[in-house]
Parts: structure tokens; sequence; C-alpha cells
């Protein structure tokens, strides 16, 4: 099984959300409908995938999001820059 490490961004980039989970296209699918209106993503509205990387280990895959989440917001958005410079929304061509 594969799972992915995820940051989502709102429209103007200015609010990102990290996440994990075992299902990108489904999990991001849940954050661009609102699914829990009382979550962080349809608060500040993180509704464009910016950035993902996968491992077949799920404590691998905490254990980065952890890390990523400790970095501060310069180092995030290198991270998202270098494979996604133009802070496009993935989701559409997620290969999973």
């Amino acid at each position: 099984m594969q799972y992915y490490v995820y940051i989502m961004a709102n429209e103007t980039n200015s609010t990102i959300y990290i996440g994990v989970t075992n299902n990108l296209i489904r999990r991001v699918y849940e954050h661009k409908n609102s699914l829990d209106k009382h979550s962080f993503t349809s608060r500040y509205k993180t509704y464009k995938l910016v950035y993902y990387e996968y491992t077949g280990d799920i404590r691998s895959a905490i254990e980065r999001e952890k890390q990523l989440k400790g970095w501060n917001r310069e180092r995030k958005n290198k991270i998202i820059v270098t494979k996604n410079p133009e802070w496009k929304d993935l989701y559409e061509n997620i290969n999973q």
C-alpha cells in the first residue's frame, strides 16, 4: 500500500495544509468538497493540491508529515516550488 504526504493551498497560496493519507484522490476530493465543514481546509479554503510525495510505509509517511509541519514557511514553499513552480492544482493529474 502507498501512503501520501500532501500539501493543500488556498487560492492565493497564503495558507497551506499538510496531511497524510493512503488514498490521495479520495482525501483531496473530501477537502475540495468540504465534507467536514469544521475542518481547517474548509475554514481556510485550502482546496488546491500543490504538492505530494509517497512512501510504502505508514510510519515513514507520518514522520515526514511531522517533519514538513515543523519547517518554517519559507522552507515549505521551497519544497512546493521544486515540483510545482506555478503552484497549480495537481488534483486532475494524480497518478495513483
